[in-house]
């Protein structure tokens, strides 16, 4: 793997307001240079709202053609989540899209039932693990991170699944220990880097030859149980 260079945008949104999230977002990934993949945070266009009957939109909206533009025009892999409506139902929908304007998503599993977002939306049954410059990244969001078993490394074919985990997020400034602490978890379990994207810009150099150095002197998940995800 060669490194990998990821460009978290973790900023305060606006509530409920499109327009301003997506012209303040533009302008900041505007000024950005260099990078390969640009993370954004969870419901990046609304805040994390709970009226999808007024904020959501369709896989051939407005965000995602916002999404679709910005990564062809600065030539990135832009992610973040959004508010999607499909066959009647709503999601916290993750998209992967790709400069080539090919894209791919995971619905949110578990979701926050302290706030009630289960009486709104829909939970996902599939992780999504993408690829990019010889990284596999497993894409999760938020509230995922507190349940262990839906991101657990697996060997399969002699090789761990993913190399990294990407959490986009809109968690609480009250409950930054538990963020801090659970992020650190996964990745000492797994043995994989770990992005947490909450609420400042900030560019970080995944190095695969440190990755790979940490599994071969330390083959903790050799020892892994197996188990299946059903």
């Amino acid at each position: 793997m060669h490194n990998l260079i990821i460009t978290t945008v973790q900023t305060n949104l606006h509530w409920e307001d499109k327009n301003a999230n997506l012209q303040m977002l533009e302008e900041k990934i505007g000024h950005l240079n260099g990078g390969q993949v640009v993370v954004l945070p969870e419901m990046f266009s609304t805040g994390f709202s709970m009226q999808p009957e007024k904020m959501a939109e369709t896989m051939d909206g407005p965000t995602v053609n916002w999404m679709r533009s910005i990564a062809s025009n600065k030539n990135i892999v832009l992610t973040g989540s959004l508010i999607i409506q499909e066959n009647d139902k709503y999601f916290n929908r993750l998209i992967w899209m790709l400069p080539n304007g090919q894209c791919g998503h995971y619905d949110k599993r578990h979701l926050f039932a302290f706030a009630g977002e289960d009486k709104h939306y829909s939970p996902g049954n599939k992780r999504l693990i993408v690829s990019i410059g010889g990284w596999r990244i497993l894409m999760l969001t938020c509230y995922d991170l507190r349940f262990p078993v839906w991101s657990r490394q697996q060997i399969k074919g002699g090789e761990p699944e993913y190399d990294a985990i990407i959490y986009v997020a809109n968690w609480p400034e009250r409950r930054s220990h538990a963020w801090k602490s659970l992020l650190v978890a996964r990745a000492i379990e797994n043995q994989c880097f770990i992005v947490g994207v909450n609420r400042d810009i900030s560019t970080h150099i995944l190095e695969g030859a440190l990755l790979e150095n940490i599994r071969q002197k330390l083959p903790f998940l050799a020892d892994a149980d197996r188990f299946s995800i059903i």
